[in-house]
């Protein structure tokens, strides 16, 4: 089987448009949980951002562009596409990963998973939340430390990531037995238990979507 060897401008503009694909597909989901808690207005937002966002990088996918302007572009663009606070969430994720990868076009696909920790890291210092707040930190953070985990251990790219879809899940629907200490649905107190947070189902669902990318895209070896 033929395998990715690098991750570049032209492979993020695709894994967004996965992303946005994945959005679209749990939008109906999301503004049902959302609407639980809150104003169900997530599963739009969600979708809106994500597609503003994968629409800006593919419309400057010229071969010009660095890493850490792509991803810079794609927070200015989900920013600009969403309010309240998931917005500013996830921009602040993703200028954090271009920061990390910096001004070059492609990276080994190797460092594919520390998206995932600069993310969870970009989200937490916007957001000052932490794990057992029922937010999308629920899902970011045990993705995160199953990154780090498997990068101490050797596992295989693919297989970090897997895992780290799998452990995200997990914290998504620990939520449903907590109670919200952030965000609209804080306001509820007690009556906050018993439902899933949206922003850490959708975080769950983000995070499955750059595993399944990352096993096509390495097994078509479109890079």
């Amino acid at each position: 089987m033929p395998t990715m060897q690098t991750f570049t401008r032209h492979d993020l503009a695709s894994l967004f448009r996965s992303f946005a694909a994945r959005m679209f597909d749990e939008r109906a989901r999301l503004g049902m949980l959302d609407g639980e808690i809150g104003d169900a207005d997530h599963g739009v937002a969600m979708v809106g951002g994500f597609e503003a966002a994968a629409k800006s990088l593919v419309e400057t996918d010229d071969g010009s562009q660095t890493l850490g302007e792509g991803f810079s572009l794609a927070a200015n663009a989900l920013l600009n596409a969403v309010g309240a606070t998931t917005g500013p969430l996830y921009a602040s994720a993703l200028l954090r990963v271009g920061a990390l990868f910096g001004d070059v076009r492609e990276v080994p696909f190797e460092r594919l998973p520390e998206i995932i920790i600069a993310m969870c890291e970009g989200i937490e210092k916007r957001g000052h939340g932490k794990p057992g707040d029922k937010t999308m930190i629920d899902a970011w953070s045990p993705a995160s430390h199953a990154v780090r985990l498997g990068l101490e251990q050797g596992m295989g790219t693919l297989d970090i990531l897997k895992h780290a879809a799998r452990k995200a899940d997990e914290g998504a629907t620990a939520t449903r037995a907590m109670m919200a200490a952030r965000g609209r649905a804080a306001r509820l107190g007690p009556r906050s238990i018993g439902h899933l947070d949206p922003g850490a189902v959708s975080a769950a669902a983000l995070i499955d979507a750059l595993a399944t990318w990352a096993e096509f895209a390495a097994s078509k070896d479109i890079s």
